[in-house]
């Protein structure tokens, strides 16, 4: 039971790994002409369930019921049913302990959305031609190799931001001297209404001088 587990469990990891799964996959489909589609690798929290499910019957597998009952065979002669029952429960129990913790752990760590993440990285990168970054063995060659290309888009980047704020500055100049033209024609127009008025106003005084003038 548990070596034929243990096989599912490599076999399961070997197919989350990558490249070998893959490769064997191509292989066959070119071999055998027409096959079926090879499925899926899965994912690695699926390859984490499968290890742990595979612990957990090497696990009862190495504690037998038979080792169990060698350790209490004069109760299991006295009570053979009952040492059955006790077996069972203690099994069952410690199954479940270790299930809960190591769900615990997988919810401190956040280990469902990590593995989640690490599959999408690794689905990203089969698309990419450019090969993976590696450590040359140089700090100084390798520092370089890192840093440049995040320095040149950093370049880029603060190109670009600072032709967007040269065309927003130039956008608000614009504006400010078109607020001031208009500001002008506003002047010029409450000055021309004020010369107006006082025209009126001259003309009015005129008239009424006139008028009180004793004939």
């Amino acid at each position: 039971m548990g070596g034929g587990s243990g096989g599912g469990a490599r076999r399961a990891m070997a197919a989350a790994g990558g490249d070998g799964g893959a490769g064997g996959a191509e292989d066959g489909g070119a071999d055998g002409g027409d096959g079926p589609e090879p499925t899926a690798a899965p994912g690695r929290a699926q390859v984490f369930s499968t290890v742990v499910d595979t612990f957990l019957e090497k696990l009862v597998a190495a504690g037998s019921y038979q080792r169990f009952v060698s350790c209490y065979r004069c109760f299991y002669k006295l009570q053979p049913q009952l040492t059955r029952s006790i077996y069972d429960q203690f099994i069952s129990q410690l199954q479940t302990s270790i299930k809960e913790e190591i769900q615990e752990v997988k919810d401190e760590g956040n280990l469902e959305a990590l593995f989640s993440l690490l599959d999408k990285i690794v689905e990203e990168a089969k698309d990419r031609e450019e090969p993976a970054w590696r450590p040359s063995g140089v700090p100084a060659q390798d520092v370089r190799s890192a840093l440049v290309p995040f320095l040149l888009r950093h370049r880029s980047h603060l190109r670009r931001a600072l032709h967007e704020r040269q065309h927003r500055s130039s956008s608000l100049a614009q504006d400010v001297l078109t607020g001031r033209d208009s500001i002008a024609e506003l002047q010029q127009r409450i000055q021309a209404r004020q010369q107006a008025w006082q025209a009126i106003t001259k003309e009015q005084r005129e008239l009424i001088m006139t008028l009180q003038e004793p004939q």
